[in-house]
C-alpha cells in the first residue's frame, strides 16, 4: 500500500537534466506526474524511492514533447490506464511517439487555463522554447502554490507576474555560459540554446529568480542541468552569489535546493 499522503501538496523532483525530466505532485487525494522522460521501468524506479506506486498514479500532465518530457509517458498511460493532459499542438506533436492510447485517456489543457484534478488546481502557462506549443504548470491547494518553469530561453514580464511569489519552485539553471561558449557543441546548438528559445543560463535563471521570489518563498529547486555545460556545484553558487547580492532572502527566508538526473529529491510538503 502507498503511504499515507500528508495534507497540503507533497513534492519530489524525481529527476531534472537534459538526459530526462519527470516530477511528482499530490496531496490527500491526487497523484499526478508531470512529464516523463525516461523509461517506464527508470520512473517505476524512481517512484519507488520516494515510497510511491505507479499504479496509485491518477495522471501524468506533459510540459512539450521533446523526448526527455515524454519518452516513458505512452509507457506508463497504456500499462497503469492514466489520463494524459497536454494542449492541442503538443498533442498532435507527441501523439505517434507515445503509441496507442485510448481516446478517453486524451486529455487537451490549453495554455492559460485552469484544472481541478482532484483536490489540486492546476494552472498552465506558456513559456518560449523551440518546441511547437510548450507550457508549464502550477499546482495550489488551499494557499499553498507550487511553480514548475524550465526549458524557457528568457522570463517575460507576464510569465514572472504570473508565477511571483510562490511556496516553491523548480526552476531552469540550464548551462554556465563560459562552459558552453567553450564546449564541444557546434555554433549552431549553441546558439539555439542560448537563444530566446532556448535555455536559461546559471546567471539569466537567477536574475529572473531574484525578481520572482516573495514573502512566501520557502523553497527553490534549481532544474535542467546540461549534462555537458553545466555541473551543480557552479549552478548552486553562481545563483546564491546572485540571490545574495539582490538581497532577495536566500539562506535565510528560503533555501535553494539542487536536484539530479537520475535520482529523486526527498519528498516535501508545503
Amino acid at each position: 500500500m502507498m503511504e499515507t499522503a500528508q495534507s497540503g501538496l507533497n513534492i519530489s523532483v524525481l529527476a531534472s537534466g537534459s538526459t530526462g525530466n519527470i516530477t511528482y505532485v499530490e496531496s490527500g487525494s491526487t497523484r499526478l506526474l508531470v512529464d516523463c522522460g525516461f523509461s517506464g521501468k527508470k520512473a517505476i524506479e524512481l517512484l519507488s524511492k520516494i515510497g510511491r506506486r505507479p499504479e496509485d498514479l491518477d495522471a501524468i500532465l506533459v510540459t512539450h514533447e521533446h523526448s526527455d518530457h515524454i519518452k516513458g509517458v505512452g509507457i506508463l498511460a497504456r500499462k497503469y490506464g492514466l489520463d494524459v493532459y497536454a494542449n492541442e499542438k503538443t498533442w498532435k506533436a507527441m501523439e505517434s511517439k507515445l503509441g496507442n492510447l485510448k481516446v478517453e485517456q486524451k486529455n487537451h489543457f490549453s495554455i492559460d487555463k485552469t484544472l481541478t484534478l482532484g483536490d489540486i488546481d492546476v494552472s498552465s502557462f506558456g513559456v518560449s522554447h523551440d518546441a511547437i506549443d510548450p507550457q508549464f504548470y502550477t499546482f495550489q491547494k488551499d494557499d499553498k502554490r507550487f511553480v514548475m518553469l524550465t526549458d524557457t530561453g528568457y522570463v517575460s514580464d507576464r510569465m514572472r507576474d504570473y508565477v511571483k511569489d510562490a511556496e516553491a519552485y523548480l526552476f531552469e539553471s540550464n548551462h554556465d555560459v563560459s562552459m558552453l561558449r567553450m564546449g564541444r557543441y557546434p555554433w549552431s546548438l549553441k546558439q539555439r540554446i542560448i537563444g530566446d528559445k532556448g535555455h536559461l543560463s546559471n546567471e539569466d535563471g537567477a536574475l529572473a529568480l531574484a525578481e520572482i521570489v516573495g514573502d512566501r518563498t520557502k523553497r527553490v529547486y534549481l532544474g535542467h542541468l546540461s549534462k555537458e555545460n553545466n555541473v551543480k556545484e557552479i549552478a548552486h553558487s553562481t545563483v546564491e552569489d546572485i540571490l545574495v547580492r539582490k538581497d532577495t532572502g536566500v539562506n535565510h527566508r528560503f533555501r535553494l535546493f539542487d536536484t539530479d538526473p537520475v535520482e529523486p529529491c526527498d519528498l516535501f510538503t508545503l
